[in-house]
């Protein structure tokens, strides 16, 4: 099993940054992507941006460079750097991992961290 634990939200003005922890444990050596999605109330979550094991990034179209994913592998850490916060960015934010298991996928969740922005 793979488990996640978010770190690092909060309330923050408008302008304002926050950093998303997001520390992995268990079985990792099978984890090929990671990422940080994010919901809102009444909606399914939604791909907010990802990092694979070679370090390759993928975001949303939206985010129009306002957010940087990256990862420590000593740390087996994820992180989520969010710059120019709006106040439409107020969602709970998930970790996600996905274990690559002879070509089955596993997904695994974090329990959600609450980013609140305020104008």
């Amino acid at each position: 099993q793979v488990q996640l634990v978010e770190s690092g939200g909060g309330l923050v003005q408008a302008g304002g940054s926050l950093r998303l922890s997001c520390a992995v444990s268990g079985i990792i050596s099978s984890i090929d992507i990671m990422g940080w999605y994010r919901q809102f109330p009444g909606k399914q979550r939604e791909l907010v941006a990802s990092i694979t094991t070679t370090g390759s990034t993928n975001y949303a179209d939206w985010l129009k460079g306002r957010f940087t994913i990256s990862r420590d592998n000593a740390k087996n850490t994820v992180y989520l750097q969010m710059n120019s916060l709006k106040p439409e960015d107020t969602a709970v934010y998930y970790c996600h991992a996905r274990r690559l298991v002879s070509l089955t996928k596993f997904d695994y969740w974090g329990q959600g961290t609450q980013v609140t922005v305020s104008s």
